[in-house]
C-alpha cells in the first residue's frame, strides 16, 4: 500500500521531493504516449536502486524499472505503482584494454561513440538504437549485422530477492529479443563489453552507413518505439505488412509508417489505446492473409 509511511520510507534515502507523483508517462518514452504514474522516482546510484525495491516488496506496491523508455507503449491509463527511471546518473562509461564497462543508465549511442574514440569494433550496429545499454540487454538489441550476445562479456544484476549477480554471456541465455533477465525479472546494473581492437577510420565508415541507411529507410522524424514487430523465422515483418495493403493504416494519429511498415508511427496525438488497436488489427489481418502471426517486440506496460 502506497501510504505516507511509503513515501517517508523512499525520501529518507532519496532526498525530500525525489518521489514525484502523477509523472506523465508520455515524457519518459519515445512513443510520446502513456498516462500518469502513482508515484515516479529517479535513482541516482546502484543503492537507491536497492533500497526503492526493498521498500516496494515490503509494502507490496508493484514497481517497473525503466530506461530510456524507448520499447514501451505504456497505457493511457498511466501505472499503478512506483515507477524507478535509470537515467543520466547511473550513466558512466569506463573503458580497460578491449573492454567497455557501462552502466545501465547509459545510452547505446554514448557506449558506441566511447568504443570508436578508443579505436575498438564491434558495437558499430547498435550506434542508432535509441536505447540504453540496460534495455538493450534485456532484449538482446540488434540491428543490421550484430546483436548485443555478440559482444557481452558479463553483466551485473539485481535480482528480486535483493541480492547481486554477476552473469556471463552464457549465463543470460540470450536469444532472439529475448534473454535470461527478461525471462526472470532481473534489473541490470552494469554491463561489461569485449570488443575488438579496430581502425578508427573504418569503425566511423560502418557507424555513418548505419546512420544513413536509417535515415534513408525509417520514419525518424516520428515519435515511435522502433521495430514494432519481432521478425518471423524467414520473413520480415514489414514486407508481410506491406503486402497485406497496410502501408499508411491509421486508427486515429496512430499509423502504420509509409516510409517503413515494420514501424508504428505516433503522427501527432496518437493514444496508447490507438496504437494497441493498431497493432491487433495488423496482427489480425496478416494472419488472415498469410497465416503468420506477428508477435510485438514492444512490451506493453499498465492496464489496457
Amino acid at each position: 500500500m502506497m501510504d505516507k509511511s511509503f513515501f517517508e520510507e523512499i525520501e529518507a534515502f532519496a532526498g525530500k521531493g525525489a518521489l514525484l507523483t502523477e509523472e506523465l508517462l508520455r515524457n519518459h518514452t519515445t512513443f510520446r504516449v502513456g498516462g500518469k504514474a502513482d508515484a515516479f522516482l529517479s535513482v541516482h546510484n546502484e543503492e537507491q536502486l536497492k533500497n526503492a525495491i526493498s521498500v516496494c516488496r515490503r509494502y507490496q506496491v508493484p514497481f517497473f524499472v525503466l530506461g530510456n523508455g524507448s520499447n514501451l507503449l505504456v497505457s493511457d491509463k498511466g501505472y499503478r505503482g512506483l515507477v524507478i527511471s535509470i537515467g543520466k546518473d547511473m550513466a558512466k562509461v569506463t573503458v580497460e584494454g578491449s573492454l567497455i564497462t557501462a552502466q545501465a543508465g547509459a545510452m547505446l549511442g554514448s557506449v558506441s561513440q566511447m568504443a570508436s574514440k578508443n579505436s575498438l569494433g564491434g558495437m558499430e550496429f547498435a550506434s542508432g538504437i535509441p536505447g540504453s545499454i540496460g534495455g538493450a540487454i534485456v532484449m538482446n538489441a540488434g540491428a543490421y549485422d550484430g546483436e548485443m550476445k555478440n559482444i557481452v562479456k558479463e553483466v551485473r544484476v539485481l535480482t528480486m530477492s535483493g541480492d547481486i549477480m554477476t552473469l556471463s554471456n552464457d549465463e543470460l541465455e540470450f536469444g532472439y529479443r529475448m534473454s535470461r533477465v527478461k525471462k526472470e525479472g532481473l534489473i541490470v546494473l552494469s554491463v561489461t563489453l569485449l570488443l575488438e581492437p579496430k581502425e578508427q577510420a573504418a569503425i566511423y565508415e560502418k557507424m555513418n552507413d548505419f546512420s544513413t541507411r536509417r535515415r534513408e529507410k525509417q520514419p525518424l522524424e516520428y515519435p515511435s518505439a522502433g521495430s514494432t514487430f519481432k521478425r518471423p523465422e524467414g520473413m520480415f515483418a514489414g514486407k508481410l505488412i506491406m503486402d497485406a495493403g497496410l502501408r499508411g493504416y491509421c486508427v486515429g494519429d496512430a499509423q502504420v509508417s509509409e516510409k517503413h511498415c515494420g514501424f508504428v508511427i505516433n503522427k501527432g496525438n496518437a493514444t496508447a489505446e490507438e496504437i494497441r488497436t493498431l497493432i491487433y488489427d495488423v496482427q489480425r489481418i496478416v494472419n488472415e492473409k498469410f497465416g503468420v502471426t506477428l508477435e510485438p517486440e514492444v512490451i506493453f506496460v499498465g492496464d489496457f
